[in-house]
């Protein structure tokens, strides 16, 4: 289901859900302004066609005791295909490794970590990061702190380009 065939409702029901995924569908339909049995069909379409991935508590890192946050900067030494999957699917493994993207430019892939404190992240970096196969260079920095951290798309962006070619 490409985006340009979600109707307003489907945005809608997307945009509560990723402010609020908690709330009953009794209360996402009158919100969207429609009855819950569509709006439960509606949901589970959108899940069906992979725009809803899941359902996630928002945890605080910090409370739980991972005290550290860093972002680390790889660079492979070869970027072919299989090389890359390799290491994407070691850092699926590693549980310190909270995402994983690859780049274009000048590192390979950030990776967004968290540790109880520096030590155990050092232990990560050593024992497993910098020592891991194809791994030619890792930069880190450590986070001081977050000024947003916010998940998800901005719907009032895409309603106001939605507007805009209308």
């Amino acid at each position: 289901m490409a985006h340009t065939r979600l109707d307003d409702i489907d945005r809608k029901i997307l945009a509560e859900l990723q402010d609020d995924g908690r709330m009953t569908n009794v209360e996402l339909a009158k919100r969207v302004g429609i009855s819950a049995p569509p709006c439960l069909r509606r949901v589970r379409t959108l899940e069906e066609a992979g725009f809803i991935r899941g359902y996630h508590a928002e945890i605080d890192p910090r409370m739980l005791g991972f005290e550290v946050q860093v972002f680390a900067m790889v660079g492979l030494h070869s970027q072919a295909e299989a090389d890359l999957v390799a290491f994407e699917d070691l850092c699926r493994g590693w549980p310190l490794v909270r995402e994983c993207h690859m780049l274009n430019g000048e590192i390979d892939f950030i990776l967004k970590c968290v540790a109880p404190d520096l030590s155990s992240f050092q232990s990560f970096l050593t024992g497993h990061l910098t020592s891991a196969p194809n791994v030619a260079s890792v930069r880190t920095s450590l986070v001081i702190r977050a000024a947003k951290d916010a998940p998800g798309v901005p719907f009032d962006v895409m309603e106001a380009r939605l507007s805009q070619t209308a």
